[in-house]
């Protein structure tokens, strides 16, 4: 669980660098689990670790999965490594998740670029209404920040209340915050092959299952 990863996360970053150091391949959630340890500890010495350890992943041609590069985007945005969270985040294939719309927004505050801030929020908040459309939600953490960051500007002001007026009434806005959209687990998929009960086909005689059993 997450509650102890946080706990144990300076001896388990041990044992994923010992991993590496006896040239112990990494599986995509090896990755997962090793950004998310430099994640939760957050310090100067885990993000070089994570650094180092995603740039060699990309040498040799791996693919990290998304989940991966938003523990590395997120803790590249802690250490205030704004330039390293936007290349990391530039190279993750479909951004669209909850998180990555998020991470999205977070870069956007910590390089101070309002106007296209203002024009992403907007640009959520008066998109397509159709049902079949999925909308950007936003945590109510970080459009705090957004409202801290263009109180000075009175024109911006009346913008963002605008804007948050109607990303609430959308039902764009989620409680939680950042690091519990980074660290939820996902639900398992349900498996693509249907189940035994449900298969009308014989997988090897290619007919209707009723004549194949009782051809069998």
């Amino acid at each position: 669980t997450w509650s102890w990863l946080k706990m144990s996360s300076t001896g388990a970053l041990e044992v994923l660098i010992e991993m590496k150091n006896q040239d112990v391949k990494f599986s995509k959630d090896t990755y997962v689990l090793a950004f998310a340890i430099c994640y939760k500890l957050n310090s100067p010495e885990s993000f070089k670790i994570c650094t180092m350890l995603r740039e060699e992943a990309l040498i040799r041609g791996e693919i990290l999965s998304r989940r991966a590069s938003c523990f590395a985007v997120a803790l590249a945005l802690n250490q205030n490594q704004v330039a390293k969270a936007v290349s990391i985040f530039s190279q993750i294939m479909n951004p669209e998740s909850i998180t990555c719309t998020n991470l999205n927004i977070m870069i956007h505050i910590q390089s101070n670029a309002l106007e296209t801030l203002m024009k992403i929020l907007t640009g959520a908040a008066e998109g397509s209404s159709s049902r079949f459309v999925r909308r950007h939600e936003f945590s109510e953490e970080l459009l705090a920040k957004v409202r801290e960051k263009v109180k000075a500007v009175p024109a911006l002001v009346a913008r963002f209340d605008d804007i948050y007026r109607k990303l609430h009434v959308n039902g764009q806005v989620t409680t939680y915050s950042l690091d519990a959209l980074l660290c939820h687990t996902p639900r398992d998929r349900k498996s693509l092959v249907p189940p035994l009960s449900k298969r009308t086909v014989s997988r090897r005689t290619l007919q209707p299952l009723n004549r194949s059993l009782l051809a069998e």
